[in-house]
């Protein structure tokens, strides 16, 4: 889909828990062909302490009803003032931005895994390798139970495996700790979004695997254009910019000390 600059109407605002809230926007235009992993940049407005755009992961699409949501987490100014916006109210964004997944095959076993907010665009992602003929699972971490949102939800798409921190909720641990990670699974592919610890330690092991591994990197996107250079990571190539190249890169393609 061609990237797009509009204001978009508020559909609905849902609390999860504490601190998520689902926001489901509609454009005026027709929304087609959007890549799971790509994300969209929002202005905050009113917000006087929040002076650039805000990227989200598109959480999910649906095009019969030509919406799709993006998930916000509290934790500065910015996400704050977003999570208080209210039905019918519009947001100015520029989206699809960025690359998204490489798409799995008919028939190809995956392992989608969310560490946190990283959840965000396992949905989509989700939703779209089912409808291929993909056997989908869902590896998601979070600190307790009460930060663990959407389950329910992931749950249509695949089988979903849980871990936490603190062991209130599945496996105690790191999503690595969780034995789907093993080799007697036997995945054809690995996607990831999370905290960047989490996401090398899952590089590691996908190395270890000899298992395809995608990851979504969360560098700060202030313009999404790659004309600011504040989200560039290095790569084999050299550095590049995430809100360009990105944010879905391969392992392989990346300079990390696996």
């Amino acid at each position: 889909m061609k990237k797009q600059v509009c204001d978009l109407t508020v559909i609905n605002n849902t609390r999860l828990n504490h601190d998520n809230y689902l926001i489901e926007l509609k454009p005026s235009i027709k929304l087609e062909n959007i890549q799971p992993g790509q994300f969209v940049n929002i202005q905050v407005k009113d917000s006087p302490t929040t002076f650039l755009r805000r990227p989200f992961s598109i959480h999910d699409v649906n095009y019969y009803n030509n919406t799709f949501a993006i998930l916000v987490k509290t934790v500065g100014d910015g996400t704050f003032k977003l999570s208080k916006i209210e039905k019918n109210e519009t947001l100015d964004v520029v989206f699809p931005l960025g690359n998204g997944f490489s798409e799995p095959s008919k028939g190809e076993k995956i392992l989608l895994i969310g560490g946190g907010v990283g959840i965000a665009p396992m949905m989509h992602m989700a939703r779209e390798s089912k409808n291929i003929g993909v056997e989908v699972h869902i590896l998601l971490g979070a600190r307790s139970e009460s930060d663990h949102i959407l389950v329910n939800e992931f749950s249509q798409f695949g089988q979903v495996h849980l871990t936490t921190d603190d062991g209130t909720l599945g496996i105690h641990g790191f999503v690595t700790d969780h034995d789907i990670m093993s080799s007697k699974w036997k995945f054809d592919r690995f996607y990831c979004c999370g905290p960047d610890p989490m996401m090398h330690a899952v590089a590691k092991r996908a190395k270890a695997l000899k298992t395809e591994c995608e990851v979504s990197l969360e560098n700060m996107m202030a313009c999404g254009f790659g004309v600011c250079l504040c989200c560039v990571t290095k790569t084999n190539e050299g550095n590049k910019c995430v809100c360009t190249e990105g944010p879905v890169f391969n392992i392989n393609d990346l300079e990390w000390q696996i």
